[in-house]
């Protein structure tokens, strides 16, 4: 074999301790798969007391993250820091214009500046692998842009976000209502004390905005994709969905239509024979669909210390045995400028919850309204009575352009009858 891969590593903290740990306790089983053996030689983190659980002794410290780029015994850096700016970013571009390859688990980084990272990477002729920046452990970036490589992609989808299948699964399981399933969730660990990044949809847009790139071969396009997360999904609005033969589930969704690319997360009703509506906890899965391989499905876990850093760690031998792909699949001279189609012309089915007062002529109103935009009705639900009071009516529309129900539900909302804001969930039925 060969001299050991140098690696040094930015961010010890859950991911970065991870990478050490593989490394060292399956370095026999790595060194055979990369033909040579590979070993952190350099870190550098914010506090060097701190108890990471591994041996840090013999390793080169730095404090400033960016000198790792310029350690003349560094083969590689690892970019395990998180944040789309800042020393993330700096460490990034410091060590594509060194020369060396960059492995990152970043996915904030990759969706804002991920087309400009990776025209400097193909400039200095190195490589930019992010196996670890979506969907944790399950090897999608390798499926999408080398396993199905032959095929024209025509939709990517799935469920990116642990912390939100936690919490929908926790919902519907436990008839809990969102905050007090939030509350558990950081209690258990599994959502951070600021938990917006998650429950916003942005962390699970970054990395459909990445999915998006390699599916249909274009520059990254974060700024284009639709972004709805779940804070207003309802104990009821479960309960309802059930009663429909539904599961919400939090999608991230890229399509090729004729409009253009199609990239949205919001959360969605599935039915519930879908095998991602039986994806539950903190589980990941990502769905790909081929014009000769058909539909394919994986799943696993979307994060933590093990299965980041098996991401990493592939990323790692990869790169010790030279193997070199394209960013997004293709040279950058050969990459789609297909647009983004807006989220006005999307068209599927709706299901729509009012709260209502209960008294003659309060559907017709509402029935009104859609008749004029165009917008049909498959069904209607409305459970109990309660003259004068607050009541839930659901409805089920057929397909309809996105535009046609945005206009009518801004109608509705206004209406004396109506008590709150209209709840608005897409149903996707492939």
């Amino acid at each position: 074999m060969s001299r050991p891969l140098s690696v040094a590593l930015a961010g010890l903290g859950t991911v970065g301790g991870g990478v050490l740990k593989l490394l060292r306790d399956n370095a026999d089983n790595v060194a055979a798969r990369a033909g040579r053996a590979i070993a952190v030689t350099a870190v550098s983190a914010r506090d060097r007391s701190r108890d990471r659980g591994v041996p840090l002794s013999g390793l080169r410290w730095y404090d400033d993250p960016v000198a790792l780029a310029a350690d003349p015994g560094v083969d590689v850096v690892v970019e395990l820091i998180g944040g789309s700016e800042g020393p993330a970013r700096a460490l990034a571009e410091a060590t594509i214009q060194a020369g060396k390859p960059l492995v990152t688990a970043n996915k904030a980084l990759l969706a804002i500046h991920g087309a400009d990272l990776a025209r400097q990477a193909e400039k200095r002729g190195v490589t930019l692998a992010f196996e670890a920046a979506v969907a944790g452990g399950i090897p999608v970036i390798k499926a999408l842009r080398e396993g199905l490589a032959g095929n024209r992609i025509t939709a990517v989808a799935g469920i990116l976000n642990g912390t939100c299948n936690y919490i929908l699964t926790q919902m519907r399981e436990r008839g809990r209502e969102f905050a007090e399933v939030l509350a558990d969730a950081q209690k258990l660990g599994y959502a951070e004390a600021d938990p917006s990044f998650d429950i916003d949809g942005v962390d699970a847009a970054h990395k459909l905005a990445i999915l998006a790139a390699l599916a249909f071969g274009r520059p990254v396009a974060f700024d284009h994709v639709h972004v709805e997360g779940i804070r207003r999904v309802s104990a009821l609005d479960i309960a309802f969905a059930n009663e429909l033969g539904y599961r919400i589930k939090l999608l991230g969704i890229a399509r090729q239509t004729e409009a253009g690319i199609d990239t949205r997360v919001h959360p969605c009703m599935v039915p519930q024979s879908a095998p991602i509506a039986t994806v539950d906890g903190v589980f990941n899965a990502v769905v790909a669909e081929g014009d000769f391989v058909g539909r394919v499905m994986l799943t696993g876990r979307g994060a933590g210390a093990g299965p980041t850093a098996s991401a990493v760690a592939a990323d790692l031998i990869d790169i010790a045995r030279d193997r070199r792909t394209p960013v997004w699949g293709a040279a950058g001279a050969a990459l789609s400028s297909a647009p983004s189609m807006p989220m006005d012309q999307h068209v599927g089915c709706y299901y729509l919850r009012l709260m209502v007062v209960d008294r003659p002529g309060v559907i017709a109103d509402v029935t009104a309204i859609l008749r004029d935009m165009g917008i049909s009705l498959e069904s209607m639900l409305q459970r109990g009575r309660s003259p004068g009071e607050a009541v839930p009516v659901v409805l089920v529309t057929h397909e309809t352009q996105e535009g046609a129900m945005r206009q009518a539900l801004a109608m509705i909302g206004k209406l004396p009858t109506v008590m709150e804001e209209p709840t608005l969930i897409r149903i996707e039925v492939s």
